[in-house]
């Protein structure tokens, strides 16, 4: 058989197929193939139909058809499929040929494979993919990491489907070795998690406090998409919000209010207390989540613990662009806390991250993607080794713009018993990073009385370490002194 297809894709769920229809559509050959094997008949008669798209129908005529080095791309579930399906190609595959993972595999997952097939002489590629369904199809986010000797054979494909900001530039470059592409997916979903938990307490605050309908909150979703607050989340929450049921009453309102999650903004949060660095709101977001899983207790809870009124009294458009100013302050927060999150991955795995380019990675196709993404691209381009984007002159301003309403927002909504945990934790985030001294004074002297682990002085050099005998009755003896 002579080898005509550029790349093979391996499994065909809803963002295979949309990969691969995407691949045909700028002119490149791809070899289908599934573990259910009928699929693969049923999509080359159905949604590939009339495309160059061909099917294979074991792992020997699916290496037959790829011209070298092999590229062989794999959309499938994250964890032990990923194992068993490289184990399963190695035998059909040679030296040089790559192994491109795309789905949301834990980026140490990645660290493994890429170190266990680089000694086997192969290459293997994990890759970020955003964008959901509509993304596959028309232009995703890629973020692709792993063995650079990979990239240029994969670069025509990645950068022609991926989406394409307003000068073309296509959201998808080369992001660093190892696990660091699933790495920064990883932070893109907690950044997610964030955003969709911030959008929920802004409707809260709408719907409870101020008394507001589905219909009359689309409509200011509608405008807030014309602010600096334009996205991809608020256009959908806008559209959710004027669904209407077949029997003409609001959607939203029938959804059971119990999130699920698939694991990626939790890695993120249990990776920022490895790094110690505190990414508070999308934390507060999984957890969140969490929250709403108690469906029952919370049912029954709500019939016992009382609280204040929820009802808001102030004037409504006023309340409503407080609401805007929260949203707005808090999300510049998670940003700032996913990007100290990036540099210190970044300094810890030796990846060199480079953040204006994430940025315009983000910029179009994923689920994150706004308006917002542009000016955190201008500020690293304008200062790469800026440390935290609230530095940045136009943030800072920003934030200094929101911070009336801000505060307003959350204190109310603390006044009336409505949960805002992700808009007050940026706050109180907010207020910890610009206060020059915290009462961590008074917790090394705790930690010092009860346990000797000593502390340094304002009056001393940093790391010289001292103990106190508090009591008069210890010793002299400090415990040794390390960072958990």
């Amino acid at each position: 058989m002579e080898p005509k297809a550029d790349i093979a894709l391996i499994g065909l769920a809803v963002m295979g197929q949309n990969l691969i229809l995407n691949m045909n559509d700028h002119g490149f050959t791809v070899a289908v193939y599934n573990r259910t094997v009928a699929k693969v008949d049923e999509f080359l008669g159905r949604e590939a139909k009339g495309t160059k798209v061909i099917g294979a129908h074991s792992m020997t005529e699916l290496a037959a058809m790829l011209k070298r080095p092999r590229r062989v791309m794999f959309m499938v579930k994250a964890g032990h499929a990923v194992d068993a399906l490289i184990e399963e190609i190695l035998p059909f595959l040679e030296k040089g040929d790559i192994i491109i993972d795309g789905g949301n595999s834990n980026f140490d997952d990645t660290n493994r494979r890429v170190k266990y097939l680089e000694e086997k002489g192969l290459l293997f590629v994990g890759s970020g993919v955003s964008g959901g369904e509509e993304g596959a199809r028309n232009g995703p986010s890629l973020m692709p990491g792993g063995s650079k000797d990979a990239w240029p054979h994969i670069k025509d494909i990645f950068q022609a489907i991926a989406a394409k900001v307003e000068d073309g530039t296509p959201c998808c470059d080369w992001v660093g070795a190892g696990g660091a592409g699933h790495y920064v997916k990883m932070v893109h979903n907690g950044i997610e998690y964030g955003d969709m938990e911030l959008i929920c307490e802004a409707y809260q605050l709408m719907k409870d406090g101020l008394g507001m309908t589905p219909a009359e909150m689309q409509q200011d979703f509608i405008n807030w998409n014309k602010t600096e607050l334009d996205s991809y989340l608020i256009e959908i929450t806008s559209h959710i919000l004027g669904f209407k049921d077949t029997d003409g009453e609001p959607l939203v309102d029938k959804i059971l209010d119990t999130a699920g999650q698939k694991g990626t903004g939790k890695w993120t949060v249990i990776n920022s207390t490895d790094l110690a660095m505190p990414v508070t709101l999308i934390a507060e977001a999984v957890y969140s989540r969490c929250v709403s899983a108690l469906k029952e207790e919370r049912v029954a809870a709500s019939k016992k613990l009382k609280g204040p009124r929820s009802r808001i009294s102030a004037e409504r458009a006023t309340f409503v662009e407080a609401i805007r100013l929260a949203l707005y302050a808090s999300k510049i927060i998670s940003y700032a806390q996913g990007y100290m999150l990036m540099s210190a991955a970044s300094k810890e795995y030796g990846w060199d991250l480079n953040y204006g380019g994430v940025a315009l990675m983000w910029r179009g196709g994923c689920i994150i993607r706004s308006r917002f993404l542009g000016k955190i691209k201008e500020a690293y381009d304008k200062n790469p080794k800026l440390t935290n984007l609230l530095l940045d002159d136009f943030f800072r301003g920003e934030i200094k713009k929101c911070q009336q309403g801000w505060r307003q927002a959350v204190s109310t909504a603390a006044r009336k018993g409505i949960p805002t945990p992700a808009f007050s934790t940026a706050l109180n985030f907010y207020d910890s990073y610009r206060c020059g001294r915290l009462p961590a004074n008074l917790l090394q002297a705790q930690r010092d009385y009860f346990g000797a682990h000593t502390y340094e002085r304002i009056d001393q050099p940093r790391g010289k370490f001292f103990h106190t005998n508090w009591t008069g009755r210890g010793g002299v003896t400090s415990s040794s002194t390390y960072t958990a």
